[in-house]
């Protein structure tokens, strides 16, 4: 075995382009199995798991050309197809051709022998106009056309159970016991079940590349924050992505739970914060040169960019009706404001220096980040674009001044307001705009034919 290996160390070596690439990381590591996977709309990864020997053989020989169901980027999040449209019965439900990022390919810690490979659906010789990638790059490369980058750093919330999936499911995911039973926010005196977790969560994304800048305790029984450091946008949803996938499974593997549910519990919000910064040059403009704790025109501009659109791009930062449950709740914002430090507000700007820059606090832990981040910076371009003011800051709370516009607090309204907003369709597309409302109707109309345990106990014999 150690003769064979090395012969095919030394090919592999010699051999040139993406496949030589993928080979090598396979050979190296002794991996097994290579994930080949797309992100849907609701930021999962979607795939298969391939043989790693014969996926590098069938690429090499041109023998494969990965494909996958078009309804992958095309379904609610239970999996439940449009009636009608791009994806659905009525066109077949035929397969979209995936671009595999072979350069990439990166080995999981928590899954044993395997590597996973992004896949890039595509149409025709161009990305698929509806992937969420897709969307995002169709932003970032419009605001880089007016000499801006967008660098980002994401903080996501999430509440872990001691019970494993399958033991919450048979529970009808009710009486779980998190792993912290009271406010232990920025804590240091951990149980040993969130402790254990923690770390194990930690490692395990810095052994794939992935190191995290923070992991802690958070307010909400159960409840753990974990911070990543600023980089490049797109490899910021990537790596949020494989950190929620990283979660789930060591979790489950520690006889665990972990959901990214925006409000898994009565009082419980769980947030996705999207710290944002515009650059050029190698240089960040956010902050006043003359006075590092303000704002420069151009940051001002993005704020009330901000402000402004977000309200109408809902869906794609709160794509679901559980998610509105968490907006106005503990730490989460209930108005569209902006203010310095603040966290009541939508938008609160933080830092100095260098390091001044935006928190879009509205996202929820279960948006996908490339969508809530398109939404974003289609934002701050509008704000750039249209030399936009944002009004004064709020110092005070901003969740009890009524004279500020209220978040949406309901999916439907969000819904109806995104796709009849013609800044929002001139900013995404109204191809993009249609399919992310008509997906996020779909989960309005499960939960409309359902009887909620709230129904009943307020209903049954009161009505």
């Amino acid at each position: 075995m150690r003769v064979a290996r090395s012969r095919a160390a030394r090919a592999a070596v010699a051999e040139p382009g993406p496949v030589g690439s993928l080979h090598r990381v396979v050979d190296a590591f002794g991996l097994d199995t290579v994930l080949l996977a797309a992100v849907d709309v609701q930021g999962r990864l979607k795939g298969k798991a391939f043989d790693a020997t014969v996926l590098v053989e069938r690429l090499r020989s041109n023998r494969i050309s990965p494909e996958m169901c078009g309804y992958v980027i095309g379904t609610d999040l239970g999996m439940t197809p449009q009636d009608r449209g791009t994806f659905s019965w009525e066109s077949g439900f035929g397969d979209i051709a995936l671009a595999p990022d072979l350069d990439r390919a990166r080995v999981l810690p928590w899954e044993p022998g395997t590597a996973v490979v992004f896949a890039h659906p595509v149409d025709g010789d161009r990305p698929h106009p509806l992937a969420p990638a897709t969307i995002l790059t169709e932003q970032l490369d419009q605001l880089q056309g007016l000499g801006y980058e967008v660098r980002v750093g994401v903080e996501t919330e999430f509440a872990v159970y001691e019970s494993t999936g399958a033991d919450a499911a048979a529970a009808g995911w009710r009486r779980l016991h998190p792993v912290t039973w009271d406010n232990r926010d920025y804590a240091l005196d951990r149980t040993t079940a969130a402790a254990g977790f923690s770390r194990s969560l930690r490692q395990a994304l810095a052994r794939a590349g992935l190191p995290v800048e923070a992991v802690k305790l958070e307010s909400a029984p159960g409840q753990i924050e974990v911070t990543f450091p600023y980089g490049p946008a797109r490899e910021a949803c990537e790596q949020h992505v494989l950190f929620k996938h990283a979660a789930r499974a060591l979790a489950d593997r520690q006889g665990m739970a972990a959901t990214f549910m925006a409000a898994p519990a009565d009082g419980v919000g769980s947030g996705m914060h999207l710290h944002l910064s515009l650059w050029a040059g190698g240089e960040p403009l956010i902050a006043r040169a003359e006075d590092p704790h303000a704002l420069s025109e151009l940051g001002e501009r993005a704020v009330a960019g901000l402000l402004e659109v977000l309200p109408a791009t809902a869906p794609m930062w709160a794509p679901y009706v559980n998610s509105y449950k968490r907006l106005g709740g503990p730490f989460a914002p209930s108005r569209i404001a902006w203010g310095r430090d603040n966290r009541s507000c939508a938008v609160r700007v933080v830092g100095h220096g260098p390091g001044l820059h935006l928190e879009v606090r509205l996202p929820g832990a279960d948006a996908n980040p490339y969508l809530a981040l398109a939404a974003a910076v289609a934002a701050v371009r509008h704000g750039v674009t249209c030399d936009l003011k944002p009004g004064e800051p709020v110092t005070g709370d901003a969740g009890w001044d009524e004279d500020l516009p209220e978040v949406p607090r309901h999916a439907w309204d969000a819904i109806k307001a995104f796709e009849t907003s013609p800044l929002a369709c001139a900013l995404l597309g109204e191809y993009v705009v249609a399919h992310l409302a008509s997906l996020a109707r779909l989960d309005v109309d499960h939960h409309a034919a359902r009887v909620t345990d709230v129904e009943l106990a307020r209903g049954f014999a009161q009505a």
